[in-house]
């Protein structure tokens, strides 16, 4: 049980860095970038693209990297990148350097939760490993409320962005520390007994995971174009009411964060629900989110309900992608989410180009519609999709 909580712990601090500050503080910050370096909307794409290729990147070798280490190097690394790139930003003064910042910070997440997924089969016992996922998952709600509250503390200062990220690149080293003694002297291999046919990697193929990578797809597309230009599309507007236009996406992103939490509720809705319907919401949710930050994005009540859908959003499939990726595959326990995150981070890189492109034949409000009519797709085609490919195979 302590083993447990040890691993809980350090994934919730893991994640809650890389993909907090290090994967999702890019858009954050982008007013900000954009003053600095001159930055317009299609370059802004192409750099937070750049970022999520490099998460792209690191899923492929995290997966390497567990399969020879551990899970413990894969982490570890990953919070030496979310350092490193950090410190970079902090510093960079060019577009090329702010972009070579963004991109090893952003791999850090590739590295820092599928190899988790493996501590956990290895380190908690069956009964708590739905909930120590679920717990590693919504670490993330935490990291980008705090990136919110640390851009909101400076917005104003002498230092400004350049501090926030310092003060991030810091917090990244205590995880490195901490990730070093919690993973240690984990079982050298989990204690299942699988057949060889569960093992091979062709099952990843199988028909039963298509609607998992179909919703991974989709909601990689939408939810890097709202991290990368929801706040900028607020700062457009003129920010909130009665509130600095600076202040305006801290607060957006703190309470993206703070609705996050509603992830740590994923497993039991999933019980009570079952998928085709809990998954369904979640893109109904997603596609409000979108529309309001689309056509509201300087009115409270509609930011604040977009930012906190979009937060439960992403903390709730987080869980999902984890969850059941591990149902599916749990022979291949890293290896399964890997898959699925790499079609979450193809749809990453997609969603800024696309963005970026379509921004200029109409404005910023009818990409967030476009991007709001795929999720509104998505939940009317998933739960026929999963249906069809389970008919009576296990949930």
């Amino acid at each position: 049980m302590q083993r447990s909580k040890a691993i809980a712990m350090d994934g919730a601090l893991a994640t809650a860095i890389s993909f907090g500050p290090a994967r999702m503080g890019f858009g954050l910050f982008l007013p900000q970038f954009k003053n600095a370096f001159n930055i317009s909307t299609q370059q802004a794409g192409l750099i937070a693209s750049s970022g999520f290729a490099g998460f792209f990147a690191a899923l492929l070798l995290s997966g390497i990297l567990v399969s020879r280490c551990g899970p413990r190097y894969a982490v570890v690394v990953g919070a030496f990148a979310a350092m490193i790139g950090m410190f970079m930003i902090s510093v960079s003064q060019s577009p090329m350097f702010l972009t070579a910042g963004v991109v090893v910070a952003s791999a850090s997440a590739g590295f820092c939760w599928s190899p988790f997924n493996n501590a956990a089969q290895r380190g908690v016992e069956e009964r708590y490993q739905g909930r120590t996922l679920s717990i590693i998952s919504t670490g993330t709600t935490g990291g980008i409320a705090l990136a919110g509250l640390m851009a909101f503390c400076v917005a104003s200062t002498e230092h400004g962005w350049r501090a926030a990220w310092l003060v991030f690149s810091v917090t990244a080293l205590i995880a490195i520390v901490i990730s070093t003694l919690a993973l240690a002297r984990l079982p050298s291999e989990p204690s299942t007994n699988y057949s060889h046919h569960d093992a091979s990697l062709k099952r990843l193929l199988h028909h039963t995971a298509w609607p998992l990578y179909g919703i991974a797809l989709s909601f990689g597309i939408t939810n890097s174009i709202y991290l990368s230009f929801a706040v900028n599309q607020v700062d457009q507007a003129g920010g909130l009411s009665g509130l600095a236009t600076s202040l305006s996406g801290p607060v957006l992103y703190m309470s993206f964060g703070a609705a996050g939490l509603f992830g740590l509720a994923t497993a039991e809705l999933h019980q009570r629900l079952g998928m085709p319907t809990l998954v369904a919401g979640i893109f109904l949710a997603s596609m409000l989110s979108l529309v309001l930050i689309g056509i509201t994005p300087a009115s409270w009540p509609g930011m604040l309900a977009s930012s906190a859908l979009q937060g439960m959003c992403v903390m709730m499939l987080s869980a999902i992608f984890s969850f059941w990726s591990a149902r599916l595959f749990p022979a291949l326990a890293t290896v399964s989410l890997t898959a699925v995150l790499v079609v979450f981070a193809l749809g990453n890189i997609l969603g800024p180009v696309l963005a970026g492109l379509f921004q200029g034949v109409m404005d910023m409000t009818g990409v967030f519609l476009m991007a709001g009519g795929l999720s509104l797709a998505t939940a009317v085609v998933f739960p026929l999709a999963y249906r069809v490919m389970f008919n009576s195979q296990p949930r």
